[in-house]
């Protein structure tokens, strides 16, 4: 605002020299007296409202008549004039008109609440859960409660032993000295190292594993009454409950996999009628049968289980004679040679081949091999009539 009154003001002066030099009197020789500039008017004022606006000067009142004056000097005594300026307009900047609203306002399409389904009828649906009977829950399968080993109760069965393939049991001949010679093999064994579970196995089927370790069972009980305990290991094709018409399970399968205790699977024999003993081999024979069949025979083989068998029957019997599956086509008997003391490979006489004995050989590498037992041999040596007689060797029996 000083600004704008300074600018009236330097305007008054202005204008009041104008009118003095004009009543000058014309005939003043040398006096020319310029003619002031006007000061602009500042286009945009501080404080007020930017609007452009033509700047109309202002009407100065007319100037009272002075005296002349005689020279330039006397001019610059005229008392100041006051100018009457006109009042500037306040100028106030047009208000922006509003938009127009739309003439229809569209709002969001409510979305539509959910049908509610009509309720269904009560009365039907008790009547169909009444006609529904409830399902028995099922009775967990129990695990047997493994207790100790007592001989004693070992159950008893009627056996029908298949005398033509268990040659062990007969008195005399060429077949029962051959397993009197195998069994004075076993002890000598047994004078030098530990030995008292071994193991019969072959590289293949169809060698004589099975018919050698029931027979070779049967001698070691015939000798001085050796409490004996057979086992069947082959639990993909048991045959050794053929061979002594026994019962076929429950076995050593059902134990493996938990089902069953020691002493369920374990069985000896009984006189089938009254006054007919048991032939002398069977007398202290246990017999293990292999269980029903599976196809986890590997797996079962290989657990812990069969270990802890062959430790708690061990004090109990003076022999302990496992059969087992063939060592070249399934790891079945390479397992259970494991908890054996040793293994005695079997070898059919015209029939294995040196490369199948030589791979049994390599498939029970950690396992302590006794020997080979060659079966089928056409012409075996007789040693039993050395004497010239058959039955020398039975006094010992």
């Amino acid at each position: 605002m000083s600004r704008i009154y300074e600018a009236l003001h330097q305007a008054e002066l202005d204008s009041a020299k104008r009118a003095a030099v004009e009543a000058a009197p014309a005939d003043l020789p040398g006096v020319v007296l310029p003619a002031p500039a006007a000061e602009p008017v500042p286009a945009v004022l501080p404080g007020v409202a930017q609007t452009a606006f033509a700047a109309q000067p202002a009407p100065l009142a007319e100037a009272a008549p002075v005296a002349p004056i005689a020279t330039a000097a006397a001019a610059q005594a005229v008392p100041d004039t006051v100018l009457e300026v006109p009042p500037i307009p306040r100028m106030v900047a047009p208000t922006p008109s509003p938009q127009p609203l739309p003439a229809t306002i569209r709002r969001p399409a409510p979305v539509p609440a959910p049908i509610a389904a009509p309720p269904l009828p009560v009365a039907p649906i008790a009547v169909a859960a009444a006609s529904i009977a409830p399902i028995p829950a099922q009775p967990a399968a129990a695990t047997p409660v493994e207790e100790p080993f007592r001989p004693d109760d070992i159950a008893q069965y009627t056996w029908g032993p298949s005398l033509h393939q268990l040659p062990a049991l007969e008195h005399r001949g060429a077949a029962v000295e051959q397993f009197r010679s195998l069994r004075s093999r076993m002890q000598e064994f047994r004078d030098l190292n530990t030995l008292k579970s071994i193991l019969i196995s072959s590289g293949l089927p169809q060698e004589g594993k099975s018919f050698v370790a029931a027979n070779l069972a049967i001698s070691f009980a015939r000798h001085k009454a050796n409490r004996v305990l057979l086992i069947d290991g082959d639990m993909r094709r048991a045959s050794l409950h053929k061979l002594l018409g026994a019962p076929q399970g429950p076995g050593l399968t059902e134990y493996l996999a938990g089902k069953a205790t020691l002493s369920q699977i374990m069985q000896r024999p009984m006189p089938s009628e009254p006054g007919h003993p048991l032939p002398h081999g069977l007398v202290s024979l246990v017999f293990i049968p292999g269980g029903h069949a599976g196809d986890k025979a590997a797996d079962l083989s290989g657990n812990r289980r069969f270990d802890r068998l062959i430790a708690d029957v061990s004090p109990h019997f003076d022999w302990i004679v496992v059969d087992s599956s063939p060592v070249n086509l399934v790891s079945d008997g390479v397992n259970l040679a494991r908890s054996c003391d040793g293994v005695l490979l079997i070898a059919r006489g015209g029939s294995t081949k040196y490369e199948v004995a030589q791979r049994a050989l390599a498939e029970l590498k950690a396992s302590k091999v006794l020997g080979f037992v060659l079966n089928a041999v056409e012409d075996p040596p007789r040693t039993g009539g050395y004497y010239g007689y058959d039955g020398y060797d039975s006094i010992e029996e």
